[in-house]
């Protein structure tokens, strides 16, 4: 009897160990839960920071953009109403010489008839060729003007569809090689520039400020004047 009794209170022993260390195994399993469920939430809050930091970076850029090409355009707005008073100083220069030798020809009509006749002759010829002269100027003036204009917009509009890339971890950047720029003066050819420009400022790392900054830095000649 008393070999049972040991052996019952023996048996006892081992189940209340068994449930407790159950009941340890459990709490444990419950903490470590609660311990993941708190990482997985923290864990998905620093994901949409990142995520929300990355739309303001972008939204940041796009301003940057869109400033940049309205002071591109305001600038060269600026040039061509230049370009248009100084044409227009000179036409009113020539109607200032024709208005003169009209005046000249008024002072000499007492003198023989066919001399007037081929002083207006010859006055009319030379005011017709300056007037043609200077209407091809104009012209020739306002293409050059369309085509630079046109290659700024259509350079802004290629920056403005251009994806936004930023670097996975910034701590992984490295310093690349600088390579030279390039300069443009109207008299190769644009495309060939411009897909040059574009080798030059992948190589160099610009972003889209930098390059706008660099392509109003290297026009030269009659390009830089339509600046």
């Amino acid at each position: 009897m008393a070999e049972n009794a040991d052996l019952l209170a023996l048996l006892a022993e081992m189940k209340k160990s068994m449930e407790k260390g159950q009941q340890e195994m459990k709490d444990r399993m419950e903490k470590g839960q609660e311990e993941m469920k708190d990482r997985m939430e923290k864990g998905q809050e620093e994901v949409r920071k990142g995520r929300e930091e990355m739309r303001k970076g972008q939204e940041e850029m796009r301003k940057e953009q869109e400033e940049m090409k309205n002071q591109i355009q305001s600038h060269v707005e600026s040039k061509v109403g230049e370009i248009k008073d100084h044409v227009y100083s000179c036409i009113e220069k020539i109607e200032e010489d024709v208005q003169s030798v009209k005046r000249e020809i008024g002072e000499v009509k007492g003198e023989d008839e066919r001399k007037i006749e081929e002083v207006e002759d010859k006055v009319q010829g030379k005011i017709e060729k300056v007037e043609d002269k200077v209407q091809g100027k104009i012209e020739e003036v306002k293409e050059k003007v369309q085509v630079k204009i046109g290659d700024l917009e259509k350079w802004l509009s290629e920056l403005e569809d251009r994806p936004i890339n930023f670097p996975a971890n910034p701590d992984l950047t490295y310093s690349r090689p600088t390579v030279k720029s390039l300069t443009f003066d109207g008299q190769t050819s644009w495309t060939v520039f411009k897909t040059q420009f574009d080798v030059v400022s992948s190589a160099n790392g610009w972003n889209n400020r930098v390059k706008a900054s660099q392509l109003v830095a290297s026009l030269r000649g009659s390009a830089a004047e339509v600046l």
